[in-house]
């Protein structure tokens, strides 16, 4: 089985080949008549994705600059701050916030295993004095794959001010995500994950409350100041404040319109039946997925591995040996786990192609699992799926 670069890590993500074709374009005027009728469509779609009437803005960074671009508005050195953490990309979100200044409490989980609702509501509660100006969500915790509730912090929120800030770098046209039905402030993503395009940029829905923020923060911004941003979408021909990555920008836009013409609820179907897919071919080979099938996220799989097998050898083999990139596992679970990205533009036969990969570069390192048995489960489960 002999593959050339097959990609199946959470990010960055495979291509479509109408994305490729978008990029395939000479450079033009960002401040132009042309640039700016691409940049006002491909925000009008984003913001369906989104799922909100409010303004998305676009940054030229990742999505890590996204997440410090919500701390640089929306907070003020000294805020108190609730971190809904229990994983590498939440830590990094609250890591940020403590950079610039804020009192950042954390609602923690073991690894692998989802925050409770409640132990964040009481941390509401017991918050009398009403000091917290944010909570701060990753949707998709990548390095764990856990799938933190959103909507369910919102509706434990209740009626406390503090503004709901959600990481959906690697969840955002992956998994449900409803910004204005479920009252979420500011939604932060990033080009390179289920938008299906390059590394590059990163795009924030900014709530009415949030902009009431942004007036009384005193942090010091000038890239990352989304006032400028929104002033520069809103201009006769829409483009950023600085320059922009023209080309990102032309794949995002060939990406979002495949993903409208797909529709929200289907390409959010096609990601539950490769989860579910992948998770059926892992216990197939008599492995085991880190997270439970009722808090997995539908975007990312770590995969325990045996006792005795570094990960890390693992996804080294896979990639010297078969040509197919599975992801590390991150922090504390450097060696014990592997990734198997499933999000954005991937196919079944990719996965499947994974997995058997998986199976043969354990059994190279002396770890033989039952492979066969493994992607025979993954097809029944995909089968089973497009039954229903």
């Amino acid at each position: 089985m002999a593959q050339i670069n097959l990609l199946l890590i959470p990010g960055p993500t495979p291509l479509p080949q109408e994305v490729l074709r978008a990029m395939d374009r000479q450079m033009t005027n960002h401040r132009g008549p042309t640039f700016g009728r691409l940049v006002g469509e491909m925000l009008d779609g984003l913001r369906q994705v989104f799922q909100t009437k409010h303004d998305v803005i676009p940054l030229v960074c990742s999505g890590t600059g996204g997440l410090e671009a919500a701390v640089t508005n929306f907070l003020s050195a000294g805020d108190r701050v609730l971190s809904v953490n229990n994983g590498s990309f939440c830590e990094r979100f609250a890591a940020i916030a403590e950079r610039y200044g804020a009192r950042v409490d954390r609602v923690t989980a073991d690894w692998g295993h989802p925050v409770p609702i409640e132990a964040i509501a009481e941390h509401l509660r017991s918050d009398a004095r009403r000091e917290y100006r944010a909570v701060l969500v990753t949707q998709s915790e990548t390095s764990t794959g856990v799938h933190n509730d959103v909507r369910a912090v919102r509706e434990a929120l209740g009626d406390h001010p503090a503004l709901l800030m959600v990481d959906a770098v690697s969840s955002l046209g992956a998994i449900p995500l409803e910004t204005d039905a479920w009252g979420v402030d500011v939604v932060i993503t990033g080009s390179q994950k289920a938008l299906m395009s390059p590394p590059g940029m990163a795009f924030l829905s900014v709530s009415d409350r949030a902009w009431a923020a942004a007036e009384r923060s005193t942090t010091p911004r000038f890239y990352f100041d989304l006032a400028r941003g929104r002033a520069a979408i809103h201009d006769r021909f829409p483009s950023t404040p600085f320059t922009t990555a023209m080309t990102v920008a032309y794949a995002v836009h060939a990406a979002v319109g495949l993903i409208l013409r797909e529709g929200l609820p289907q390409v959010f179907a096609r990601h539950r039946r490769m989860a579910r897919m992948v998770r059926a071919g892992v216990r197939g080979m008599g492995l085991a997925p880190l997270v439970d099938d009722a808090h997995a996220v539908h975007s990312v799989t770590p995969v325990v591995m045996p006792e005795g097998v570094d990960g890390k050898a693992v996804v080294a083999r896979a990639r010297d040996a078969y040509d197919v990139l599975i992801g590390a596992g991150i922090g504390r679970l450097e060696h014990t786990v592997v990734r198997i990205g499933h999000l954005g533009y991937t196919k079944p036969e990719w996965l499947l192609a994974g997995l058997e990969t998986l199976g043969r570069s354990l059994a190279d390192l002396g770890h033989p699992v039952q492979t066969e048995a493994g992607t025979a489960a993954a097809r029944e489960a995909l089968e089973a799926a497009a039954q229903r």
